[in-house]
């Protein structure tokens, strides 16, 4: 193998604009933009409220949008919050597992095609305090506050797609691995976020009374079965299990020597978009990709044997772009779905409207691919990719 070694997912450069520079990307609302108050403080106050000053207009803004979205969620509680909170979950949760820049993504999107089927979208996650007293109005006349693309890659982007409930958990002020970008330069606000050991037993019980609660927020919104897909649950099936015991899990894997640069393109575009200080600590990234992906499979490897027969499936994300029709029907089989007959044509139609679609290339390092190798190579031999 060249010293190049192989190529993954990139977002191209910017195109040059007049006078020589990058061309600017389009405004779009940053992360922070849909905090609760309590939460968007707490994040603050532990970081000791070191914006820098590049970033104190987002910060401005985020705390005013703040106190908004804390008033919104009030308002929406006095209303419909008796109505949420005796919704039941009917049909446990189908969760799209897996590491970040695998496909989970995909996955999501082929599985949302089927009619019986419920997702959080793009607005749900972003403004989950006070999604459904908000959302026709915003989605009627502020379409253009989201971008048509994701930053990282070129899946498209809006706030009617399939999301990550992990955001809306995190706009709730809950721990989460993703506050790690908003200071780059400090360690991690919440250690053991991703897989929930580092919590306290009343904060589990928050996270999980929340999670619940949100999940009947949107049960009530949609009563059919809900896909959710958030890498981080990848970590928490212990506890989703405790919460969802007939829930299902499809679990998508990918290439690791694909998925390292990938992934640390991923936390680099997330940070450039949404920091609130200029990263000084390059290797920072990197230590969390590696560190994390460990975390991630080893809690994964942990929790399989405790789920039920019939509830558990594994997909390659190679082969799921080679033949989707033909993986889509194992994964159907495996959770004992039944039903893709009836789904298949919106799968083919979805497939049809989406053959032009193209992922963007990478190239990893030999001494990227070498540690790697070193750090994740258990995990590589076991799905296959050594």
């Amino acid at each position: 193998m060249d010293g190049s070694g192989p190529t993954t997912d990139v977002p191209p450069t910017p195109p040059p604009a007049p006078g020589g520079g990058p061309k600017r990307e389009p405004w779009s609302p940053r992360l922070w933009h849909g905090f609760d108050f309590f939460g968007w403080l707490r994040l603050l106050a532990r970081n000791r409220f070191a914006v820098e000053p590049p970033f104190w207009h987002i910060a401005g803004i985020a705390t005013g949008l703040s106190l908004g979205h804390t008033v919104l969620r009030w308002a929406q509680d006095r209303l419909l919050g008796d109505r949420i909170a005796a919704t039941p979950i009917p049909d446990h949760p189908i969760f799209v597992i897996g590491h970040w820049r695998t496909g989970t993504t995909l996955l999501h999107e082929l599985l949302i095609r089927d009619d019986r089927f419920s997702y959080p979208d793009t607005y749900a996650c972003l403004e989950p305090n006070h999604t459904l007293l908000t959302e026709a109005a915003i989605k009627t006349y502020l379409p253009f506050l989201m971008p048509k693309k994701r930053p990282m890659d070129n899946m498209a982007a809006g706030w009617e797609r399939p999301q990550e409930d992990e955001f809306a958990l995190c706009m709730m002020g809950l721990p989460t691995t993703y506050t790690d970008f908003a200071f780059p330069n400090h360690p991690p606000l919440s250690p053991g976020a991703l897989d929930l050991s580092g919590l306290t037993p009343p904060q589990l019980a928050t996270w999980k009374r929340v999670f619940r609660r949100y999940l009947r927020m949107l049960t009530f919104r949609d009563p059919r079965r809900l896909v959710l897909k958030s890498p981080p649950h990848t970590a928490r099936v212990r506890v989703l299990l405790d919460l969802f015991p007939d829930a299902r899990f499809v679990h998508i894997v990918r290439d690791p020597y694909v998925v390292f640069p990938s992934t640390v393109n991923l936390w680099q575009s997330l940070g450039r978009r949404h920091g609130l200080q200029r990263p000084r600590s390059p290797g920072a990234i990197r230590e969390k990709v590696f560190r994390e992906f460990r975390v991630i499979y080893d809690r994964l490897e942990e929790a399989k044997p405790l789920i039920p027969a019939g509830r558990f499936h594994e997909v390659r994300y190679e082969d799921l772009i080679r033949d989707p029709a033909g993986e889509m029907a194992k994964v159907y089989a495996g959770l004992a779905l039944g039903g893709f007959e009836a789904y298949r044509p919106k799968l083919e139609a979805y497939l049809r409207s989406n053959a032009g679609y193209e992922t963007n290339k990478y190239r990893i390092s030999d001494d990227d691919r070498a540690e790697v190798t070193r750090r994740w190579g258990d995990v590589i031999r076991r799905y296959g990719y050594g």
